[in-house]
């Protein structure tokens, strides 16, 4: 029997980034968690513990620090391209990387209905994220979010699915609709503007999810997927994971209230989860875009 080793990569997970730009009196914050993973001639040290070929994972945490100092982060996908190409570029071993960042959001507090030169409160639990794998010569950029909690109270429902011994949940034609998007996206072509474009599929998202009368939330999901597609050439594909964050009516008949949809249990557990890939048919060859990272 032969034993070979297979796909293999190593790096330094959630590097806690935090910069403060004082280049002016208006301060700018970048709160940022970093993960970074080589790939290449990798075999000695799995084999034999030969480490000579090995990029080690505090040298890379101290590559991001070191680079968030010498030049501006920017935006998170310019920055982990940067990193990227300078770990396949600068070690002759190393023929790949994956640099995954997590952009925290804080907001200015208001002072006398002015945002403040520099205190900030956390936006919240939403976080704008990019993927960038670099292979060779190569780069793809898949960007996204995660956690933006959504809530419609009405203008969805569920019906027409099967029935048998095991169903006990009730058909109904008005109930609320919640969930956690967590979104990805990969990009195609050049010259960017990661900013606006973020933005512009984030508004997307939110005004598909608020203004589709909604069967099903696949339903919900592809409509999502696909209205960004229609509206932004430089997406290729749009990656869904939506929970559903289900909301039961409390039976209010014992203390002789009637409930008109009024009052919910909001249940954490379990919950449906629904997954899914719009993508258009013209899309560019997804290459390693989505390699190693975590699937839906």
């Amino acid at each position: 029997m032969g034993i070979t080793l297979g796909p293999n990569q190593y790096g330094k997970a959630e590097v806690r980034l935090v910069t403060v730009n004082r280049s002016g009196p208006v301060h700018h914050v970048k709160d940022l968690t970093v993960s970074t993973s080589l790939r290449g001639e990798l075999a000695a040290t799995h084999l034999t513990g030969d480490n000579s070929d090995v990029v080690a994972t505090d040298t890379q945490k101290n590559t991001v620090y070191a680079f968030a100092k010498e030049s501006p982060v920017g935006e998170i996908e310019d920055f982990a391209l940067r990193l990227g190409r300078h770990f396949v570029g600068s070690f002759s071993h190393i023929s790949g990387a994956r640099v995954l960042i997590e952009e925290h959001g804080w907001d200015r507090i208001a002072v006398d209905g002015k945002p403040h030169d520099h205190a900030f409160s956390k936006a919240g639990n939403e976080k704008r994220t990019t993927a960038v794998t670099v292979q060779d010569d190569r780069a793809w950029v898949v960007s996204g979010l995660d956690d933006l909690v959504v809530l419609k109270s009405t203008g969805s429902e569920f019906h027409g699915f099967p029935r048998e011994k095991y169903t006990t949940l009730p058909e109904t034609d008005d109930r609320i609709l919640a969930t956690a998007v967590t979104a990805r996206w990969r990009y195609q072509g050049d010259g960017i503007d990661w900013t606006a474009s973020h933005a512009e599929v984030r508004r997307i998202l939110l005004e598909t999810f608020a203004t589709k009368h909604s069967l099903s939330l696949q339903q919900s999901l592809y409509a999502m997927g696909e209205a960004v597609l229609e509206a932004r050439p430089e997406v290729a594909e749009v990656r869904l994971s939506l929970p559903n964050k289900h909301h039961f009516l409390v039976d209010l008949s014992p203390f002789g209230l009637k409930n008109d949809n009024e009052v919910f249990y909001a249940a954490d557990r379990p919950y449906g989860l629904i997954e899914g890939t719009v993508l258009r048919d013209d899309a560019e060859d997804a290459g390693l875009a989505w390699h190693t990272l975590a699937a839906f």
